[in-house]
């Protein structure tokens, strides 16, 4: 066989190499395209379409971090969750101070209710200063401790979170629901009401400041809260709440 010279086997080997690098960016752009279609089913609830695209797409390219927090959070949804948490801690592996990752590992405690590890992780994210929704650790670390029982710290992180964001409708319901597990009933009602101002079509809610009038002795307000409930969700587990409490209203 006829020896290539030196320039030749420079010239295949950089075409070569031109070729493989062409074709790992349109693998890339391809794997890209496909998680974004994922991301549009995972919106729209179609989880099960949503991971069909989301497996095609980590076979293109299984080191992108936000295709495995993607995985993590298609597969919390479908409650398999030994799967989730492998996949948003990959997802941490692989982009060091992932956030939303580690806030996603920590509601996956919450879940399972392990709320000491849930407390630990959620403290974690709030260590990163650029994290951009602090509000959602602090609010999930009120609840992990109003699961405790702890109502002290539940109020403080509650309240931490409303100072970052004072429409946080997460951390409104959950102060109003701290304060009725503490006998400020009062608080409890008003923190409520700002939670329905912020999310007016959220039928639990509804349903929540309807208790909460109750247990001011609020009737006529309480059977509109449960009334809106019902509105809401007919066929539902609130609208059937609200049903039962109002029925049990003088």
């Amino acid at each position: 066989m006829k020896r290539l010279s030196m320039a030749t086997l420079v010239f295949l080997l950089v075409l070569g190499l031109t070729a493989c690098s062409g074709n790992r960016e349109a693998r890339m752009r391809q794997a890209a395209a496909t998680r974004n279609l994922g991301e549009s089913y995972m919106m729209q609830g179609k989880h099960t379409a949503a991971l069909a695209e989301f497996i095609k797409a980590e076979k293109l390219n299984p080191e992108d971090p936000y295709l495995q927090y993607d995985l993590g959070l298609v597969y919390m949804a479908k409650e398999r969750f030994n799967l989730a948490e492998k996949h948003f801690k990959k997802a941490m592996a692989l982009k060091e101070g992932y956030a939303a990752a580690k806030n996603s590992l920590g509601v996956l405690h919450l879940i399972r209710k392990d709320w000491d590890a849930a407390i630990v992780i959620f403290k974690e994210t709030l260590e990163d200063d650029l994290y951009a929704t602090p509000q959602i650790p602090l609010s999930n670390l009120g609840y992990a401790f109003y699961q405790k029982r702890d109502y002290t710290q539940a109020e403080f992180y509650y309240r931490e979170a409303l100072q970052k964001d004072p429409e946080y409708v997460n951390a409104w319901r959950g102060l109003g629901l701290t304060y009725g597990a503490v006998g400020k009933k009062i608080k409890a009602a008003e923190a409520l009401e700002k939670a329905v101002r912020y999310a007016p079509k959220a039928p639990e809610l509804h349903l929540d400041l309807g208790n909460a009038y109750k247990a001011v002795g609020d009737f006529a307000k309480a059977r509109a809260a449960y009334e809106k409930a019902m509105e809401l969700d007919p066929a539902g587990s609130s609208g059937e709440a609200a049903r039962k409490a109002a029925a049990g209203l003088r």
